[in-house]
């Protein structure tokens, strides 16, 4: 089987999942992972798939887009590129950082710029601006890997810095601890 990476876009209603995935399902594919969410109104999904050796890339865009034209979805299928050989895992932190306060252009930009140059991998974003001064309406939640062999203090103060000049609250914490504080 040749594993596939399948992206779906369309307005958001019920069913967008159960019809994607029975659709492969029909046509002999296994599911390895799926992640999704809702943006506004805009879902978005992405699975990785294993596909039948004689199926094409294009025959199995062909049918999705079938099996979903009455959704108005638009699908997208592409290789899952597998290096050669896999890269040595790093020793990495996970954390988690939390920023609120007023929107502005470049904000995401702004943060994840200073978390790249710190050679930090963001592994989830959520973000949610409403607008307005209000920082409970302007949310950010960055999960991040933080490599063992980078300066964290340097990340830290740089972020906090930063944070300072846009009147952002932010936060820095080890995943750990940002789960046990938020645990209901």
């Amino acid at each position: 089987m040749n594993k596939v990476v399948i992206s779906v876009l369309g307005q958001d209603r019920p069913g967008i999942i159960a019809q994607v995935s029975g659709a492969l399902f029909c046509r002999d594919c296994n599911i390895e992972n799926v992640s999704q969410t809702i943006l506004q109104s805009e879902f978005s999904g992405i699975f990785i798939a294993e596909i039948p050796e004689d199926m094409s890339l294009k025959e199995l865009e062909t049918y999705l887009t079938a099996e979903t034209a009455h959704m108005g979805l638009h699908i997208f299928v592409k290789t899952l590129a597998v290096p050669e050989s896999l890269p040595v895992s790093k020793k990495t932190h996970p954390f988690v950082i939390t920023t609120r306060g007023p929107d502005r252009k470049g904000l995401v930009a702004t943060v994840t710029d200073i978390i790249a140059r710190h050679h930090v991998n963001v592994s989830n974003l959520q973000a949610v601006f409403k607008g307005g001064d209000d920082p409970n309406r302007n949310i950010m939640i960055y999960e991040v890997d933080i490599p063992a062999e980078t300066d964290q203090k340097a990340l830290e103060d740089e972020l906090r810095e930063k944070a300072g000049e846009l009147g952002l609250e932010i936060s820095i914490q080890h995943r750990k601890i940002f789960e046990t504080m938020n645990r209901i």
